[in-house]
């Protein structure tokens, strides 16, 4: 089965905005099974909340194709460290997945302090994504994007209490790239960095259970570091090596 992941940090598909359209081409079912599913990586707010409102995406031959989705407020801040939701699904006849399009309504809001924050979109009105994907599917298969919301990124604020999002996405092929995940007896927000021998790093942060994953790493080795708050000092552990498809679970890293 050929997956591709799709994460916001702009990496293999450009970002851009559009305004939500009427444009409801529909296709047959078929022989592609779709899937899209959605996690985010962790920031520093109580929750981020989006209101998602339709997912399409458009075909090889240009045709905008309505999915079954999950619609309704989700908070990102719930997918993190590995957990993930299915967004929508459909059934498609091409072979194609040009762009994934997600329509946004206007009750979006962040957490800040445990106070609720209107969260503007970086368009005045009919706000919505669209991710180029280009993407080819395998039939007879089920064919995943994931979506993952970087909400440290994509959360920008713009004045006092005045906050907009601007999204940050990246894409994962997890056919041919894999993911560290382990527990530290630290739960406070330390974060963790896998850098490679090439000097390219991913991050994330530990959960409230001393949990993290770090996904979409290329094979190869890596030395992972977990960054804890002053006054802890910060723990590396060398040679962690990332296989395609796979997860690697490092040792417990202890301060």
């Amino acid at each position: 089965m050929k997956k591709v992941i799709l994460m916001m940090c702009l990496a293999a598909g450009a970002v851009t905005i559009y305004s939500c359209s009427d444009d409801d081409s529909t296709a047959g079912s078929g022989d592609y099974t779709y899937k899209v599913r959605m996690t985010d990586a962790p920031g520093p707010y109580s929750a981020v909340n989006v209101d998602i409102q339709s997912v399409a995406i458009v075909d090889g031959e240009g045709n905008t194709v309505m999915l079954d989705a999950e619609t309704g407020v989700q908070n990102l801040l719930e997918l993190t460290n590995g957990i993930d939701m299915q967004l929508a699904s459909r059934n498609l006849e091409d072979d194609f997945v040009s762009q994934i399009k997600i329509g946004l309504g206007t009750n979006n809001t962040v957490v800040v302090d445990g106070v609720s924050r209107p969260l503007a979109f970086s368009t005045a009105d009919g706000a919505g994504l669209t991710i180029n994907v280009n993407q080819t599917l395998d039939a007879d298969e089920t064919n995943e994007i994931l979506i993952d919301f970087d909400a440290n990124a994509s959360v920008v604020e713009t004045g006092v209490d005045t906050y907009k999002i601007v999204p940050v996405i990246k894409t994962i092929d997890t056919s041919v790239t894999g993911s560290i995940s382990g527990d530290t007896n630290n739960t406070s927000l330390a974060i963790v960095t896998a850098t490679s021998t090439t000097l390219q790093s991913y991050s994330t942060s530990i959960n409230s259970a001393g949990n993290f994953k770090l996904r979409g790493l290329p094979p190869g080795s890596y030395t992972l570091t977990v960054t804890p708050i002053l006054p802890l000092t910060m723990a590396t552990q060398t040679n962690v090596v990332v296989q395609a498809g796979q997860n690697t679970v490092a040792t417990v890293i202890t301060f």
